[in-house]
């Protein structure tokens, strides 16, 4: 009774002797076979049988042995430890994207025949599995970007994903009769689209001292460019509208950057979209600002007045002193933690209010903001 239980549950899994003492064959779990024996005593106890398995299941059971001891000590027949073997190894293979369904052999036939259609030159890395592909292309000034593709085990009638470098996500429309090629040349389009948005970047990065970020890449939209010392703009640049007026916001003792402010609203109109956004910002702003031609980086960066570093992980001294004859700059976090550890702060919301460390002048500062 309990062997043709076990056929029916089972039907890869067969006695191989009249004792029914071995059983062997093939575990099945969501379309893949797993080769496994199961040893029993002569009088038939789950305590003391002993389970042998393929190289494949060994590496998915891993870390799951306590709870196989466990079941066979509790299941009440090789019936239910079968059924229970099935639900580990379903909770297994869910926690181990890489040990999900093998794709059928069109899968990989498909993928080359696409590959050569595509160009061999195009790929710049594919992984053992077959499942993660690198696709390179090149924009019109000549830069290189890469398209990460992760196929799915139903490709092509599943959408695959894709990352990118780009400042939002790349999408397609997807059917089961898109290709790689049709990849590659929509991600050729993005990139012609973007193009502007990173000739104006690169402008800027050639051009001026970016304090923010440290190493910009092309995902990256904002640019924190020095003015002078301790005084710097920041611009949100739209990537489907470069040229536009960006998102501005001046940074710096309040005493140099008033006087910017009021230019940058009393210029506004001047704004031309068929100039640079560089060239723009010298009309409207009224200044040259700092290049590497003109200016060491070192000379516009001020270390923080309270750990004496630049660059505090990915930040660097944005709270300056107010007064004329400090203007000391110090990073938002290490103000933040001064102020908080004197008895003389007070603290209203989310800003505290005390006293500069170096002049002793009122100074505030918002409430650092605590990383997930």
């Amino acid at each position: 009774m309990v062997d043709s239980q076990i056929m029916a549950e089972n039907p890869l899994l067969l006695p191989l002797n009249k004792e029914k003492t071995v059983y062997d064959g093939f575990i099945t779990v969501q379309d893949r076979d797993f080769r496994i024996r199961i040893l029993l005593p002569p009088g038939h106890q789950l305590k003391q049988a002993k389970l042998h398995c393929c190289w494949q299941l060994k590496r998915l059971l891993s870390g799951y042995q306590h709870i196989l001891k466990q079941r066979l000590h509790h299941a009440p027949d090789l019936v239910s430890f079968i059924l229970e073997l099935k639900t580990v190894l379903e909770l297994a293979m869910k926690s181990r994207p890489d040990c999900q369904s093998i794709p059928p052999p069109q899968y990989y036939s498909q993928l080359i025949t696409e590959m050569q259609s595509l160009g061999w030159d195009k790929l710049l890395f594919i992984d053992s599995e077959f499942r993660t592909l690198k696709l390179q292309g090149e924009d019109s000034a000549g830069r290189k970007h890469i398209l990460t593709v992760k196929l799915k085990p139903k490709y092509p009638d599943e959408a695959p994903e894709f990352l990118a470098d780009l400042p939002f996500p790349f999408h397609m429309s997807w059917t089961p009769q898109s290709t790689l090629a049709h990849v590659h040349g929509r991600f050729l389009l993005h990139l012609e689209g973007l193009a502007e948005f990173w000739s104006v970047l690169d402008e800027i990065d050639e051009q001026t001292w970016v304090l923010e970020p440290e190493k910009p890449s092309r995902v990256d939209t904002m640019r924190r460019i020095a003015i002078g010392n301790n005084v710097s703009i920041k611009v949100e640049i739209d990537p489907r509208h470069p040229k536009m007026l960006p998102d501005c916001c001046l940074l710096g003792a309040e005493h140099v950057v008033t006087p910017l402010r009021t230019k940058l609203n009393a210029n506004m109109h001047l704004w031309n979209p068929d100039c640079s956004i560089l060239q723009n910002m010298r009309d409207v702003l009224e200044i040259e600002f700092p290049s590497p031609s003109t200016h060491e980086k070192s000379s516009l960066s001020t270390e923080c007045g309270i750990c004496y570093s630049y660059r505090l992980e990915s930040a660097i001294p944005d709270q300056v002193c107010n007064d004329p004859r400090c203007g000391q700059p110090f990073h938002q976090v290490c103000l933040y933690e001064w102020l908080r550890g004197l008895t003389t702060s007070r603290q209203s919301f989310n800003i505290v209010f005390g006293e500069c460390p170096y002049c002793s002048k009122p100074i505030t500062v918002k409430m650092a903001v605590q990383k997930p």
